[in-house]
């Protein structure tokens, strides 16, 4: 799979990034931090990212089992150092009732093999380079 996401400013912090599927969001800081607050901060994006991909990596395992989870939550609680650095996500599974013990172990084992999960424990290489100007 390959993506490619484009990140261009609006005003301030605040800056539409457009997903490349025809989607934008916008993104942007805190009033109190120099932003507009006209969006989330990235680091909610990354922990959102976390929380979804977690919930939908629980609920594919689910469907391809067969097992009916009419209700979940996943929350992430993201901390950071001073420097606004995430250095720790704490992530809690709400599984529904009805399940039995196996099923439960088994969905959280699963909870923990999401993409972004693996991302986020074992890094991945980031490469920076200058492009042509924007216009």
């Amino acid at each position: 799979m390959h993506a490619h996401v484009v990140a261009r400013r609006v005003a301030g912090y605040a800056h539409e990034v457009d997903l490349g599927d025809g989607r934008e969001i916008v993104v942007d800081e805190p009033a109190a931090d120099g932003g507009t607050d006209t969006g989330p901060r990235p680091t909610q994006l990354l922990a959102s990212s976390l929380a979804g991909c977690t919930a939908i990596t629980i609920e594919v395992y689910a469907d391809r089992k067969g097992w009916d989870l009419p209700t979940l939550e996943v929350a992430v609680d993201m901390q950071s150092d001073p420097d606004r650095r995430p250095t720790h996500f704490a992530v809690e599974v709400a599984l529904p009732e009805g399940l039995d013990d196996d099923q439960r172990r088994r969905l959280m084992v699963i909870a923990g093999k999401c993409p972004v999960h693996k991302l986020l424990e074992q890094g991945a290489e980031i490469t920076v380079a200058e492009r042509a100007p924007a216009v």
